[in-house]
């Protein structure tokens, strides 16, 4: 069923059921079904492939998917103040300041395991309470990855256990205000970083 047709199917109906029904049924359908896929790259961190695709207007073409594991982004707050990371991003060619964050590969955990673990592993802090504040896509537009935001609080400083892709990393705690202002001068340019903190801010967490 087209569009167009289900639009007129709809029409006589009242408004509420109207609505209803059309949302039901959309969620129903495939706006773009995969015809064909194949895996074009891959490695232990991803896997990158390309589909034949069908539009719902019956229009052909691609559509090239990065598939990465998702991951757990950690704010870790004691005191008013955030506890942030720096290193090194290669692809950018810089040092930023961002939420401690990251997946692992060996296994598959759940997020709240996954976020204790990176925090502790990436900065050398245990959480006493960790509360899920939320789950977003990274960029749904061409990945399929997602992460789960965790607030991470009662902390207690351990030792550090890094691997060696996260060489350089440093850690600091800044003020909650200093970090707003970091992200709003462009200090902080990581998008992960940002929608987690505003995401926090929102639900009235910081």
């Amino acid at each position: 069923m087209s569009r167009e047709q289900l639009t007129q199917a709809v029409m006589g109906l009242p408004l509420t059921e109207r609505v209803s029904l059309a949302q039901d049924l959309w969620q129903s359908m495939d706006e773009i079904r995969r015809t064909a896929s194949s895996v074009v790259y891959r490695n232990r961190w991803m896997t990158v492939r390309e589909d034949q695709i069908i539009r719902a207007s019956g229009q052909t073409g691609i559509y090239s998917v990065v598939e990465k594991p998702d991951f757990a982004v950690i704010a870790p707050l004691h005191q008013n103040r955030l506890y942030l990371v720096e290193q090194y991003r290669y692809p950018v060619a810089g040092r930023f300041w961002e939420f401690p964050q990251g997946s692992w590969e060996k296994e598959k955990l759940d997020p709240m395991a996954l976020a204790a673990a990176e925090l502790r592993e990436e900065t050398g802090l245990v959480a006493g309470s960790m509360v899920h504040a939320g789950r977003l896509f990274l960029a749904y537009g061409y990945s399929t990855q997602g992460y789960d935001l965790c607030l991470a609080t009662q902390l207690e400083q351990r030792d550090a256990q890094r691997e060696p892709e996260e060489e350089g990393l440093v850690t600091q705690a800044f003020e909650v205000a200093e970090v707003e202002r970091m992200i709003c001068e462009g200090v902080i340019q990581d998008a992960t970083t940002v929608a987690a903190f505003g995401l926090l801010r929102l639900k009235g967490l910081l």
